[in-house]
């Protein structure tokens, strides 16, 4: 009895083993990216926003084509420029809601036409840029990326990348000039050196703090941050003059973020104090999954330092896919830290995952 007992343990721990690797297998991979893509293809957001909320879920489908060059991806993205006319909202430059956030969608549309070149769909963006009508770098030089008249993380995300893509695709100096010009803005407003991090905004600086005295750094603040890093690193040529400066900030969090991962996997919503909101949390888990792979697979991480620490939150997150393909635990739309719940998700939410998804599957873990 006693062996036979042993023997069925054996067989047990086989198979979670098996299981357990799986999640890094190119081909389950690609069934998360479908899976939770469908579920978010079939309930989408239907409120009004400018844009960042879908444009970040679309960052993630097209990281998606671009790891995997699944053309569903690709054409599902197509569909939705085509309904939007290839061009980005726009705002009047006296607006107090940011400008940067309107360019996300542009992200994909400029991926798209990387992928297959038409004018038409970069022509709607580089419009966009040029007229001085609208909330912009030309529009509203000193400001354009204020959200309600301060610098915020998340706009790291949403404007930078799109510049970098830009420059990347034109060599135009202007898009690479707006791009540094906002985000060492941004880093020398609310990067805290010390603890290699970004506050949301200037309400969280040290001055305001938890009910037992702890820093408020928000989570997927610092996601936005990271990721937007990654996307920059990836269009930005090497040899331009910001490059390392751009890949020493990456190196830095991802170091900072070692540090506060939680055992299980996630990071929660507060970074500086788990116990302020002690909930999982998908999002910022995600992002932060996305960014770190991203170093990892070129060259900028230490592969045998960080891999544990996204092989850790890739299966924390990807235990939240609901068998329907809902990213659960995602933090609603918010500013700051706060209390969630298992049914939260969002679109965006969805797009981080994809984001993550798509360097899991670059990284290709099991097939080495």
């Amino acid at each position: 009895m006693k062996k036979s007992i042993l023997s069925l343990l054996a067989i047990l721990a086989v198979s979670l083993s098996i299981k357990a690797q799986s999640i890094f297998d190119r081909s389950t991979i690609k069934e998360f990216m479908h899976r939770t893509n469908k579920y978010q293809l079939d309930n989408p957001w239907r409120a009004y926003d400018d844009n960042w909320i879908r444009g970040t879920y679309y960052a993630g489908v097209m990281a998606c084509y671009n790891a995997t060059g699944d053309k569903v991806f690709l054409q599902q993205t197509d569909e939705l420029c085509k309904s939007l006319n290839w061009k980005v909202p726009t705002l009047p430059p006296v607006h107090s809601a940011s400008g940067a956030n309107l360019l996300t969608i542009g992200q994909a549309m400029i991926q798209s036409y990387m992928a297959k070149p038409e004018k038409s769909k970069i022509r709607g963006v580089i419009d966009h840029l040029d007229n001085p009508n609208f909330r912009n770098p030309k529009g509203n030089p000193h400001q354009w990326y204020y959200e309600n008249g301060t610098r915020y993380v998340d706009a790291l995300f949403t404007g930078p990348p799109t510049l970098a893509m830009l420059y990347n695709l034109t060599g135009d100096k202007k898009y690479s000039d707006w791009m540094d010009a906002m985000f060492w803005d941004v880093y020398g407003k609310l990067y805290n050196t010390d603890l290699n991090l970004f506050y949301r905004d200037k309400r969280f600086f040290p001055s305001k703090k938890t009910k037992d005295g702890k820093q408020i750094i928000w989570s997927r603040g610092n996601g936005w941050a990271i990721a937007g890093i990654a996307r920059i690193l990836e269009y930005l040529p090497i040899e331009h003059g910001n490059y390392k400066r751009y890949e020493s900030v990456l190196k830095n969090m991802a170091a900072a973020l070692k540090a506060c991962q939680t055992e299980e996997g996630f990071w929660y919503p507060n970074l500086a104090n788990p116990d302020d909101a002690p909930f999982k949390e998908t999002s910022g888990t995600s992002f932060f999954i996305y960014g770190i792979a991203y170093g990892i697979n070129n060259g900028i991480l230490d592969k045998n330092e960080y891999l544990p620490v996204v092989k850790k939150a890739w299966k924390s997150v990807t235990d939240e896919i609901s068998k329907e393909g809902k990213v659960q635990w995602g933090q609603l739309v918010g500013d700051q830290p706060v209390n969630l719940s298992k049914d939260d998700s969002h679109e965006y939410v969805t797009g981080t995952f994809l984001l993550a998804a798509s360097e899991m599957y670059k990284m290709n873990l099991n097939n080495n």
